[in-house]
């Protein structure tokens, strides 16, 4: 399989869950840039010293860290790799630039995934999400209730709700997405890359339509639409 892959939605659209599940059932390299940062901050590489800087700062990683980790997890050659990248690019800026580096490299992206999710879903989706401090495991207070309130169904440890996931802090972070990122469904189309996937259904069901769709592009039946 040959497959060079973005998925994009807003917060909360599942990208995380459905880019993990993709990965491993199709045997993709999973690239999230915020695991990816973490992961050189703790390793001490080059880009993760640079990175840590502006983390320990409270400031944005700038953009040429954030590809200098990306590619240094992608290689030498990474059009021998089959990556999907999760929630990357954000913006024209980033996506021009990926462009870029992977033109430099003999490469391009085969298809980018619009996980597309009405806004009110989106807040009630992250407003009813609970984190537990021990595993981090994510569970719903409506949609995947643990067996025992406040208390994590794999550890046992107490969940609670991000300070950030209240419906001020995502309204604002939805009013962001919808400035900056949503822009690139047209980028993408525009190459002819971008397929949607209806993201407002059970993950079960959002998994076996990306999977599919994937495995399409992979074998060169179906191009982005």
């Amino acid at each position: 399989m040959a497959l060079h892959a973005v998925i994009l939605g807003a917060p909360g659209a599942g990208k995380g869950t459905q880019a993990a599940r993709i990965a491993q059932r199709l045997g993709l390299k999973h690239l999230s840039t915020g695991d990816l940062l973490r992961g050189a901050v703790a390793a001490g590489t080059p880009a993760g010293r640079q990175a840590r800087q502006f983390m320990e700062a409270g400031q944005l990683v700038p953009d040429e860290v954030v590809f200098g980790v990306l590619f240094d997890a992608l290689g030498d050659r990474p059009g021998d790799t089959d990556f999907l990248l999760d929630g990357f690019p954000r913006n024209a800026a980033q996506a021009e630039e990926l462009d870029r580096r992977l033109s430099a490299a003999g490469t391009q992206l085969d298809v980018v995934v619009d996980l597309d999710v009405p806004d009110a879903g989106l807040v009630q989706r992250i407003t009813g999400r609970r984190v537990c401090r021990q595993c981090g495991a994510n569970s719903h207070v409506e949609f995947m209730p643990t067996e025992k309130e406040g208390v994590c169904d794999a550890c046992g440890g107490e969940t609670y709700q991000r300070a950030d996931d209240n419906e001020e802090t995502v309204a604002s972070r939805l009013a962001v997405y919808h400035e900056q990122t949503a822009p690139l469904k047209g980028y993408y189309r525009s190459q002819d890359l971008l397929s949607r996937v209806d993201g407002d259904r059970s993950p079960d069901e959002v998994t076996a339509d990306l999977a599919a769709l994937f495995e399409s592009v992979a074998s060169g039946t179906l191009g982005g639409c």
